[in-house]
């Protein structure tokens, strides 16, 4: 764990939130008085199972979160254009045809 000056900080912000990223924690001094506490995000401790893991997912980079809020609702589905069977004919005939 690493202290580094409020005026270190704010000139080398970058640095720091990679060292962050990367697991470390750096406390932050104002005038050899630690103000702050930077470390990387915790996984939440409460909820169920499968928000604890997607907590952690999320920690460790696997998974990005939606920007958009989750009630917003999705487009609405194009039709398709043709059908499956239509499509593989098709290819078929574009095959013989070479």
């Amino acid at each position: 764990m690493r202290k580094v000056g409020v005026k270190a900080l704010k000139n080398e912000l970058s640095k720091h939130l990679r060292a962050v990223a990367a697991g470390e924690t750096i406390l932050v001094t104002d005038r050899s008085r630690v103000v702050a506490e930077l470390r990387p995000p915790q996984p939440a401790e409460g909820g169920d199972e499968a928000a604890r893991n997607w907590a952690r997912l999320i920690h460790e980079g696997i998974v990005t979160p939606s920007k958009r809020p989750f009630s917003e609702s999705m487009p609405p589905r194009l039709p398709p254009l043709m059908s499956l069977e239509d499509l593989m004919r098709e290819i078929a005939e574009d095959r013989e045809a070479r």
